[in-house]
C-alpha cells in the first residue's frame, strides 16, 4: 500500500472512530457527522484479509480511550460551532399544526423561491407553484433564535427539489389529492377549497383557474415526485432535476432572513374534513 494511501487509510479510521463517538454521546449531531463522513471518506479500500474478531459491546461502562478522545476533540469542537451558530430569528413559535401551519407555508415557500431561482438561471419557465409533505417536517422551531442545528433537526432527510412538467388537464390529479385525502401538506401558490359536500368549491394556481391548454411547473421534492404520500398524479408529469437540497436550501433561506415573517394566510381550506391531523 502506497505511503498516500495509507494515510487515507489513516483519515478514514479517525472520521469513522468521530462517527462512532457522537452517536454514543451526542444523538443531536448524528446526521451532520454522517453527511462529513460520507463526503470526506471517497477513497475506495482494497480488501486484502478478513479475519473474524470477537464482538465488543459498545456501551458507557467502556473505559474512556484518552487518545483518541485528543484525536476526536477537533472535530467535535469545529461541529459543534457551526451547529450551534445563530442564522436567524423568530418571534412565534413556527409549527406544523393545522391545515395552514406557519412552518409549513413557510418551508413550502422557500420551495417555491428556490426553484423559481434556480429556473431562471437555467432557462426554465417561471414555477407556477409548489407542494411538500408535512412528514418530511420533522419537528418545530420554537419561539427565539435559530441555530443551523434545528435546521437540521427540521428536515434530517437528503430530500433535493425537483420541477414536474405538467399540462393543465393533468394538474387536476393534484386538487383531487387533496380532496381525497384532506391532508395539510403544505403548498405555495395554491389554493384548494372544498365545501360539506366533499367537492371542490375553489381551485387556483397562482391566483388563477387551471388552464388546460397551459404547461405548469411545479416545485417539489424527490420524494413526492416518484409517488411518495401516494401523490402518484406526479407521474404524468416531466421531472426536472436541480440539484438543489431541500436543507440546503432552507439554511440559505433562514441567513438571508434575520428576522422570520411566518405566513399567515389560507391556503387549504376543508369544510368537511374527516382527517385528524
Amino acid at each position: 500500500m502506497s505511503k498516500r494511501k495509507l494515510l487515507s487509510f489513516k483519515k478514514l479510521k479517525i472520521l469513522r472512530f468521530v462517527l462512532i463517538f457522537f452517536l454514543m454521546k451526542n444523538k443531536l449531531f448524528g446526521f451532520g457527522i454522517i453527511g462529513l463522513v460520507l463526503i470526506g471518506c471517497k477513497t475506495p479500500l482494497n480488501i486484502a484479509n478478513i479475519h473474524p474478531e470477537k464482538n465488543i459491546t459498545i456501551s458507557d461502562a467502556l473505559p474512556a480511550d484518552k487518545a483518541m478522545e485528543a484525536v476526536i476533540q477537533p472535530y467535535k469542537l469545529e461541529l459543534e460551532g457551526k451547529m450551534n451558530t445563530k442564522i436567524s430569528h423568530t418571534n412565534t413559535e413556527l409549527n406544523k399544526s393545522g391545515d395552514n401551519s406557519n412552518l409549513g407555508n413557510l418551508l413550502a415557500d422557500y420551495t417555491f423561491e428556490g426553484a423559481e431561482e434556480w429556473a431562471k438561471k437555467n432557462n426554465i419557465p417561471s414555477i407556477d407553484a409548489a407542494v411538500i409533505n408535512i412528514g418530511g417536517i420533522r419537528t418545530i422551531i420554537p419561539k427565539g433564535d435559530i441555530l443551523t442545528k434545528q435546521i437540521y433537526e427540521v428536515m434530517p432527510f437528503e430530500n433535493e427539489i425537483v420541477i414536474i412538467k405538467m399540462n393543465g388537464k393533468d394538474v387536476e390529479g393534484l386538487f383531487d389529492y387533496y380532496l381525497k385525502t384532506q391532508k395539510n401538506n403544505p403548498v405555495s401558490h395554491l389554493f384548494i377549497e372544498t365545501d360539506e359536500n366533499d367537492v371542490i368549491s375553489k381551485k387556483l394556481i397562482n391566483g388563477k383557474s387551471i388552464d388546460y391548454n397551459k404547461i405548469y411547473y411545479i416545485a417539489t421534492s424527490d420524494y413526492l415526485a416518484l409517488g411518495g404520500d401516494n401523490m402518484s398524479f406526479f407521474s404524468k408529469g416531466e421531472v426536472i432535476s436541480t440539484g438543489l437540497k431541500m436543507r440546503d436550501l432552507f439554511l440559505e433561506k433562514f441567513k438571508q432572513n434575520p428576522e422570520i415573517t411566518s405566513p399567515d394566510d389560507i391556503r387549504l381550506i376543508f369544510k368537511n374534513k374527516k382527517v385528524k391531523e
